[in-house]
């Protein structure tokens, strides 16, 4: 019984000993390969949710982050919510003036706004325009206009010449109502020729807000010196009189027009300019509340302040200068009402406008009269939705045309019917629809 259990304890030991490879190697029914390789896994998905930065911390990543959960909550706001939203914190901010005497202006405005400035009118205005954008008055309406027009002159012209030397604040007392006189006598006969222009609202005397961000500055000095901060600008116009309408005045190009007028870079502190600081309510109108019918633009009229005087510039051997205040003047007034118009449909820097606004002014010293036309295609001059903006405003602009040369003995000498014409023109201006 001994000499059994040895020889199978031998046995075993023996069997124990040997490779296992020669099990692998040799075909057998037992170990059959079931054995699947997969051509491509499937990439695994994150097991954690991703890390974001504390709303609370004073890093950059938290402020970003901050700030983008602050405009995703007002993408689906309305109109209302996001001008508030907007326009609520107050911070320091360039105030630019429309009427400006500072050497340049114009430049440093296109800067700002994102403008292209392009001599002449629009083919609409010029020669080049369909027959149904041509003028289309009988000669003796014509000639009614103008007699309204030449009795609003002489009227005014009479009062300024009355047994007086001099008059202090000859725009304000002269011009201002001559151009009272003569745009509501004009929109109240234009009626029957531009129906527009009965739903429309003739305001006199309107206050045009527009607050908009664009660029960065880093702050030079104080406890928060070093930091970067976005550069904050505000218009506070007030034109003479405006036009708004209840229907959007049709586009003068394509929005995706290619237009070879550059915009100017001025890498300058907008301090060189100079423009200066302040800090107080931030403001978006169009000259009328949010709930006007009336929300579209059609022509701005601007009167030039009594400093501004041609033969005084002439003098000083600026011609130049003249054009650059009326530019610098159009340029600044109709981005800020026609990006007024746009906030108030729900556009702003982070949802771009899907169609141009179309506003137009008229600049005047009752005596030269200077033509705009303004056309926004962008209001996302910083964006962090589209940093890389390909859009650009443009503006189109006439030198000063003389409507006459003198009054003398209570009669017009040197008329120009063109530039009647082309006042004309601009008032019949109408939707397409």
């Amino acid at each position: 019984m001994q000499d059994r259990r040895r020889k199978l304890g031998g046995n075993m030991a023996v069997c124990s000993r040997l490779p296992l490879q020669r099990f692998l190697a040799a075909p057998s029914p037992r170990l059959p390969s079931c054995r699947r390789v997969q051509a491509e896994s499937a990439a695994p998905g994150p097991l954690y949710p991703p890390v974001l930065p504390s709303r609370s911390a004073k890093s950059k990543s938290a402020k970003r982050r901050v700030l983008l959960e602050f405009y995703e909550r007002l993408r689906g706001a309305e109109p209302r919510e996001k001008i508030r939203g907007l326009t609520r914190i107050q911070r320091m901010k360039y105030v630019v003036y429309p009427q400006t005497f500072a050497q340049g202006a114009d430049r440093w405005y296109q800067h700002f706004t994102k403008t292209a400035y392009l001599p002449g009118l629009p083919d609409r205005f010029s020669g080049e325009a369909e027959p149904r954008q041509e003028l289309e008055l009988e000669d003796a309406a014509l000639s009614e206009l103008r007699s309204l027009v030449c009795s609003a002159l002489l009227q005014e012209n009479w009062h300024k010449n009355k047994g007086r030397t001099f008059i202090h604040g000859g725009q304000k007392q002269y011009v201002r109502p001559f151009l009272t006189n003569v745009v509501s006598g004009l929109v109240h006969s234009l009626a029957r020729t531009n129906p527009v222009l009965r739903l429309s609202s003739l305001d006199f005397d309107p206050q045009v807000n527009f607050y908009w961000v664009h660029g960065e500055r880093t702050i030079p000095r104080g406890h928060r010196s070093g930091r970067v901060e976005p550069q904050r600008f505000q218009i506070d116009d007030k034109p003479h009189s405006q036009i708004r309408i209840p229907h959007q005045l049709p586009e003068f190009v394509p929005l995706q027009a290619e237009i070879s007028a550059e915009v100017p870079v001025i890498q300058l502190e907008p301090d060189r300019l100079p423009l200066f600081r302040r800090q107080y309510d931030n403001n978006i109108c169009i000259g009328a509340k949010l709930e006007d019918p009336c929300r579209y633009g059609h022509t701005q009229f601007h009167v030039v302040p009594d400093k501004f005087h041609r033969d005084k510039l002439n003098k000083k051997n600026l011609p130049g200068h003249i054009e650059v205040f009326l530019r610098a003047n159009a340029i600044t007034s109709l981005y800020a009402w026609t990006g007024a118009q746009a906030m108030y449909q729900g556009f702003w820097s982070e949802q771009d406008v899907s169609r141009p606004f179309v506003s137009q002014a008229i600049i005047t010293d009752g005596q030269y009269f200077s033509f705009f036309c303004y056309q926004l295609n962008t209001l996302a001059l910083s964006s962090f939705s589209t940093p890389n903006n390909p859009r650009k405003n443009l503006c189109w602009g006439t030198e000063s045309l003389r409507l006459y040369e003198r009054i003398t003995d209570g009669d017009v000498i040197g008329w120009d019917d063109n530039v009647l014409k082309l006042l004309l023109q601009f008032l019949l201006n109408k939707p397409e629809n």
